[in-house]
């Protein structure tokens, strides 16, 4: 029989999004003993220690949501935003693309790569500002907060961002780079 170190406790607890006072409740300890017994400052009983591996074999995994794991403020432009201005933005920010969004509800998206095409076709002159709707293409994905991860990656193998949203409102977006920091 495996015995569990302290720290292996500490880790199942946290990966299954579990707090001491739930693992106590559910194994019938005082929170103080979860605490004293992942720190390794108390040596349990054997009949406490398999009360806490009980719960923890027993508990479902916490479903990782895309609320849980997009950021905000969501880095965009409106469609009347001149091309100028993009442009700006994807310099200050180190991106490549943009949502574009009006009122608050995705309309579309606007990247270097596209305004480099309307360059090599001679769409763009500096003496007259071309405008963000002009060039925006279609906008990228959206989910609601509610949404597993799995879900999230799946649509991110074939899409550079997602954007979550409430409604048509959005409140936050998802970028590979962004599954990339939740593995890591």
């Amino acid at each position: 029989m495996h015995i569990p170190r302290p720290e292996e406790i500490r880790s199942r607890r946290e990966t299954l999004g579990l707090r001491q006072t739930e693992i106590a409740r559910r194994a019938g300890i005082s929170q103080s003993m979860v605490a004293r017994i992942e720190a390794g400052s108390v040596d349990p009983r054997v009949s406490t220690l398999n009360k806490i591996i009980t719960v923890l074999n027993n508990a479902e995994p916490r479903k990782i949501t895309a609320g849980q794991i997009m950021h905000t403020p969501v880095l965009s432009v409106p469609p009347q935003a001149t091309i100028s201005q993009a442009v700006e933005i994807f310099e200050k920010n180190n991106v490549s693309q943009l949502p574009v969004i009006e009122r608050g509800a995705p309309v579309g998206c606007i990247s270097e790569s596209v305004i480099v095409k309307a360059i090599e076709q001679q769409r763009l002159h500096p003496a007259h500002a071309v405008m963000v709707k002009d060039l925006m293409e279609p906008g990228f994905p959206t989910v609601p907060p509610d949404m597993d991860v799995e879900t999230v990656v799946n649509i991110l193998q074939q899409n550079h961002a997602v954007l979550v949203t409430e409604g048509r409102i959005v409140r936050g977006v998802i970028t590979k780079h962004d599954l990339i920091t939740l593995i890591v």
